[in-house]
């Protein structure tokens, strides 16, 4: 499986990547020097929308489509169909 992603930076700006890991690379993203260029100087990251493919070309292919998407146009689709990361309760 392949995963096209969309980070939401801690400045308001919105990365788009692709990756077989969701969770290894938010991750590299938020902490490693493996996270992109791009991210590295806006952490923390978060996701907030991922779309889930069956192969690698088909995910980069959308991965393309998307960042050549306005900003509006990335918020339509993060509001359409967004990630919710479920948070553990604590007692």
């Amino acid at each position: 499986m392949c995963y096209v992603y969309i980070l939401k930076c801690h400045d308001e700006k919105l990365y788009t990547g692709w990756t077989t890991d969701v969770k290894r690379r938010l991750i590299e993203h938020n902490t490693s020097n493996k996270g992109s260029k791009f991210t590295r100087a806006r952490r923390p990251v978060e996701i907030c929308y991922i779309e889930k493919f069956d192969d690698k070309s088909s995910a980069m292919k959308r991965e393309a489509s998307i960042k050549k998407l306005t900003k509006a146009k990335k918020i339509e689709l993060v509001k359409s169909n967004p990630y919710v990361i479920e948070k553990k309760k604590t007692n």
